[in-house]
């Protein structure tokens, strides 16, 4: 190969990891549209639907925790996460592992 064309093919490597860097560390944000199809999803998803993992059962302990030793509106509203797989979430919804299962997987039927 000659001089010129081993720069070219290491220029199109570089322009096409730096492109799909960008596009990975941008990533898309869940709409409002999402966020309440998968709640809806999760709401009257029946058992088997999904699997929950232990992530699911840690979120859903801790969800509990905090809407008996606090304020019932504390878990009432969403839960409001960097993750965008349970970004959204019900707050209700937050203190079952399945219904937080049935979300994740919907989010991540959405591209999220």
């Amino acid at each position: 190969m000659t001089l010129a064309a081993r720069c070219m093919t290491a220029l199109v490597f570089i322009v096409s990891v730096s492109l799909a860097a960008a596009r990975i560390a941008h990533g898309d944000v869940p709409t409002l549209a999402d966020i309440a199809a998968c709640n809806s999803d999760a709401g009257s998803a029946t058992s088997g639907s999904a699997i929950p993992t232990g992530a699911d059962h840690a979120r859903a302990d801790r969800a509990r925790t905090v809407a008996t030793a606090g304020p019932k509106d504390a878990v009432a509203g969403v839960v409001a996460s960097a993750d965008p797989q349970i970004h959204g979430m019900e707050g209700e919804g937050s203190k079952d592992a399945r219904y937080q299962a049935v979300y994740r997987s919907c989010m991540r039927r959405k591209g999220f």
